[in-house]
């Protein structure tokens, strides 16, 4: 079976349980999640973050399932990964990974390199929309 059992992008709010699910398996030792939400507040904003609008390219799907082999790479960890789009209140899970894997490292060091991976190379945009009005896009990074 395929390490990457999910890799999609949605307009849907996120579920943390399809994820686990997703990677449910006999042979793993150890899940890791890591659930991104947006936040209420960010050092560069002046006042409140209300909320993020987040976009993407149409290859983003695609550059996320990449994103999640590449860094199973020979673990034998299995991955099920979602980055949401469109308008997020803050609260909302944005980002949601489960990484099953044999041992506890493995499932840690997969799961950090997929969003650490995301962050840099996923081609998803963000507007930060702040109470104010003020409305800030960020690319790739960001």
């Amino acid at each position: 079976m395929h390490a990457v059992r999910l890799a999609a992008i949605s307009e849907q709010p996120l579920d943390l349980d399809a994820h686990l699910a997703a990677v449910d398996d006999a042979s793993a030792g150890a899940v890791t999640t890591f659930v991104g939400r947006v936040r209420d507040h960010d050092p560069d904003a002046a006042t409140a973050v209300v909320a993020l609008e987040y976009s993407a390219h149409p290859d983003a799907e695609a550059a996320l399932r990449r994103i999640a082999e590449e860094a199973v790479g020979d673990t034998g960890a299995l991955v099920a990964v979602s980055h949401r789009v469109g308008r997020l209140a803050v609260g909302d899970a944005a980002v949601v990974i489960a990484v099953a894997a044999p041992h506890r490292a493995e499932a840690f060091d997969v799961c950090r390199t997929v969003i650490e991976t995301i962050k840099t190379g996923l081609p998803v945009w963000k507007r930060q929309v702040e109470a104010d009005g003020t409305a800030t896009w960020l690319g790739l990074g960001g």
